[in-house]
Formats: structure tokens, sequence, C-alpha cells
């Protein structure tokens, strides 16, 4: 077998036409400004690359920086913000103010330590529990905010199992960013919060005289963030609605696998440098949105994902192997067998602009270019 057959092989990709059709309710509109509100925030920038939409084959190229949010590497702490501010107000609403809650959590890297980091800025415990194949400094960094990090032996997954286990102690609330039957209104708060992200585009792409993009691409891991984009962009009024483009890595497709088969499953993980992406279950809310309202999913190696990282970094970028996803997931798509299907299937022409959302920087999980 040739190496060319190999990677034609291994190209996963899935797509439904009838997406941009679907609607859904928008997030609330509360989010944006209780961000404001913070110290810390500002808009992300939105760089546009023109030799990234010379190469593509479209008119416009923009990349979402989210290297520097709230003082932290990647985007998690708009969606850790806000949940605990809502967990906080219930808490308070309830009459149940008794002292410091402890906020129990598991990560593949950047959530666990936006947790610890809105924890401590509010005077509240942190309890993280770590999957293997997070990084050392990553663990560190997490511990440096003030947290109690727990290693688990075992995958993403079952991090979140021996989490929501400890988060039955007494004054302890699971602050989890996937959602499954019976617990969902958290994870729903930390979507929301998300959905700042998508607003501060809306204006970037205005002020560039963009408008609305032709196609957005967001990395995949339970696909929180997934949810938040769909939901923007499939609760605007009727009219032009964008192609989103879902990316994951190879090595933990738990999206693309149950797109395919129609419904939620979950898979075994394997070893990748995405670390942030490496999840084997969907998030039970974020499911129907996926279902529904994502124009296609495609699967990504980590050569492909350091190859980006790279280009991105040349381009003024700090982009880290999650954030670089969406650019290596859209390149795959648009080269080598099936390519020309594919870009029809995104709707993408010389003239389209398209939005990749670089969700982290490189600082945010510290990997080997090894792979181990």
């Amino acid at each position: 077998m040739t190496q060319e057959t190999s990677v034609l092989r291994a190209v996963r990709w899935w797509a439904r036409p009838a997406a941009r059709s679907w609607t859904c309710a928008p997030a609330p509109v509360q989010v944006r400004a209780f961000h404001a509100s913070l110290p810390e925030y500002a808009p992300t920038p939105l760089p546009e690359l023109p030799s990234l939409a010379a190469e593509l084959g479209v008119g416009r190229v923009f990349v979402k920086d989210e290297s520097s949010r709230l003082g932290l590497p990647a985007f998690k702490a708009l969606g850790a913000s806000w949940a605990v501010h809502r967990t906080l107000a219930e808490r308070a609403a309830h009459g149940d103010e008794s002292g410091p809650l402890t906020l129990v959590t598991a990560t593949d890297g950047n959530h666990g330590r936006a947790v610890a980091r809105v924890a401590r800025l509010l005077g509240q415990r942190a309890h993280v529990f770590v999957p293997k194949g997070v990084h050392a400094q990553a663990a560190a960094a997490i511990a440096a905010e003030g947290a109690e990090v727990i290693r688990v032996a075992g995958s993403y997954d079952e991090a979140v199992r021996q989490a929501a286990q400890a988060a039955a102690a007494p004054d302890a609330v699971l602050l989890q960013d996937t959602a499954w039957p019976d617990y969902e209104t958290i994870p729903g708060w930390i979507v929301e919060g998300y959905s700042t992200l998508c607003a501060e585009i809306d204006e970037q792409l205005a002020a560039a005289g963009a408008g609305i993009p032709d196609l957005v691409a967001v990395p995949v891991g339970v696909g929180s963030l997934a949810q938040a984009v769909v939901t923007h962009y499939r609760s605007r009024p009727a009219g032009h609605a964008p192609a989103l483009l879902a990316v994951e890595p190879q090595a933990a497709s738990c999206v693309i696998e149950s797109l395919t088969l129609g419904e939620p499953v979950s898979v075994t993980t394997g070893d990748t440098t995405m670390a942030g992406l490496n999840c084997g279950t969907p998030s039970s809310i974020a499911w129907p949105h996926l279902r529904s309202g994502l124009d296609a999913a495609i699967s990504i190696t980590d050569v492909d994902s350091a190859r980006a990282a790279g280009d991105l970094a040349a381009l003024g970028v700090s982009s880290g192997p999650c954030g670089a996803a969406p650019l290596a997931g859209l390149r795959t798509a648009l080269t080598g067998h099936g390519a020309d299907e594919r870009r029809t299937a995104l709707g993408l022409g010389p003239a389209s602009t398209v939005v990749l959302l670089s969700t982290e920087g490189s600082a945010a999980n510290p990997h080997s270019t090894h792979g181990h």
C-alpha cells in the first residue's frame, strides 16, 4: 500500500446538506455584559491572514486568536467565569452562602486552569482531576492557581467520572464542561459563556467590512464550543447562514463517529498532542446541536495540527495544537481525493469569508514535539 492511499483512507469526513436551514434559540444577552464587567476583559484579536486565503482559494481568512483571554492562554475562562457566577448567584438566591465552595472539575488542561483561576479570584476552592496525557507543565499551571490537582491514571472520561464522585462531598459542586443526563444545567451555563467569543467576531467582521462569514471552523472535544457556535449562527434572523465545520483528532473522533452512526457514542481514545480535544464522549446537551446544525466534520492527525500551528506562528498568531486544528481541518478538507466535493459541501468559492477559531495559544498545553 502506498503512502498516498493510506493518507486518503485516513480522512474521515461527514456532511449534512440541510444544516444551514436548521434554527435554534439564541444564548442569553446578559453574558456579554457580564464579561465586559470583568477587570481583565477585552475582545481577543481577529487578524486577517491573506496568505491563507490565497492558499485555500477563498476571498478572506480571519483567525480568532484566543492566546490571551482574561489573563489565560485559552478561551475556556469565558465559560468557567459565567458558570461560576451563575452557580454562586443561585446559591445566594436560595440563602445558601454558608462558606466557600469547592469547585470540582476534570480537565485536559485549559478548562481546569480557568476554573482554578476563577475560584481563586472569587475566594472559592478548586479540586481539578487531570487524566494521563496532560503535560506536567499544564498540571503545574493549574496548581499554581491554588487548586488541588489530582492525577488520574486513566482517560479524560475516567477523570470526569472521578470528579463527579468527588463533587458529591458537602460544600462541593461539579463545574464540568461536558454534560450527561441529569447533569446539564452547569454545562449549559459554560456553553452560554462561550457566546461572547462569537459576539466579538460579529463586531470585528463588521468593522473589517466582511459581514457574516461563509464558513466557521471550530475544534471539537466534547462539542461544547461547537454547541455555542451552532447556537450563535443558527439563532440569527433568516438570511445568509454560514457553513460550520467541526475538526477533531483522529485519535479521539467521538463526534464524527456519533454523527456517522446518527446517535451519540463513546470511543476509546488514543494519544494525541491535541490534549484539549482528547475526549471520548460527546456532551449530551451539545449533541442535538451538532447533529442538526453542523454542515460537516473532519478528523486530522497530529502532524496536520503541528504544521498548521507552525504556519500560524510564522504569521504572528500563537496557536497550540488544538487552536491550530481548524486550519489543519480545512486544509485536509480542501486537498486530496474528494476535495472538490468537500469544497462544494462547504459552499466555498473564491469570494468566501472564512473564520478559524484558534482556541488556545502555544502556552496553553505544553507538549513534546515527539508527541509523548
